[in-house]
């Protein structure tokens, strides 16, 4: 049977307001509005969609991988309640403030541990960090080749065919399996579960192993380093520019020279 693993992220919820955050006392973090909990990235679910999309055409196995400390398992769960076969988390100390070279390494660990897969796929990019990196990381690490910004994953008889997203329309690839594959929104957003599935899913105990249990060195793996986080002062500019199109043209065009640095 074809084997997919599906890796998703826990991330504070985008939609929540901006101005409700708060910068915490030492400068380095973001304390979400109280109440909020938090949610799969988005780029993710599409890439867990693209898998069931896979799994209700020709049949497969779904693994699904999160990694962090402090998870939140009914959040998590919902990839179960979705279609998802299996939900591995990767729960530790050491997995905190990881870079986007220290996560790839235990996700690959990981991937390794489990024997492989035919088919992973990531989301595009994080929701919180846009870095879009650690799909690449993996893919670099196991020694498989990647195709990046899918619209559409499909499976032939000998490989995995994906429309990959351009500037200006898409292109067609394929490779023959295993092979990593990051998911574009335009895959479509991950479907929504029946509330008996939801039940079900809830009763499940996910596997949950630590740094000990892949036997990954983080010593030598960097860790992200945010030095500060501030709220950029800004002057509120507001000019009124009348006449005829010429002269509003050329009053624009004054105020661009002399205020924007």
């Amino acid at each position: 049977m074809l084997t997919i693993a599906v890796c998703v992220k826990q991330v504070t919820d985008p939609e929540a307001p901006l101005s409700l955050f708060a910068i915490a006392a030492d400068g380095r973090h973001l304390v979400p509005p109280p109440g909020t909990p938090p949610v799969l990235s988005t780029f993710d679910e599409n890439a867990l969609e693209a898998a069931l999309k896979i799994k209700d055409a020709v049949g497969s196995r779904v693994t699904v991988l999160s990694m962090g400390n402090k998870l939140a398992k009914p959040v998590l769960k919902k990839t179960l309640a979705a279609g998802a076969d299996e939900l591995i988390l990767l729960e530790d100390e050491q997995f905190e403030d990881l870079d986007s070279n220290g996560t790839a390494m235990v996700l690959a660990a990981t991937i390794d541990k489990l024997g492989g897969f035919d088919i992973v796929l990531c989301g595009r990019q994080a929701a919180d960090t846009d870095a879009g990196q650690v799909g690449m990381g993996i893919a670099a690490k196991l020694g498989i080749p990647a195709v990046t910004l899918a619209r559409k994953v499909e499976v032939t008889d000998t490989s995995v065919r994906v429309e990959r997203i351009l500037p200006y329309g898409h292109e067609v690839v394929e490779a023959a399996p295993p092979v990593l594959v990051t998911a574009s929104n335009e895959i479509g957003e991950l479907r929504f579960p029946p509330v008996k599935a939801v039940i079900a899913a809830q009763k499940v105990q996910p596997t949950v192993w630590g740094a000990a249990d892949l036997g990954v060195d983080l010593a030598r793996s960097t860790r992200a380093n945010l030095v500060k986080f501030f709220v950029p002062a800004r002057d509120i500019l507001c000019e009124m520019i009348g006449g005829s199109p010429q002269e509003i043209a050329n009053g624009i065009t004054e105020v661009l020279k002399t205020r924007i640095v």
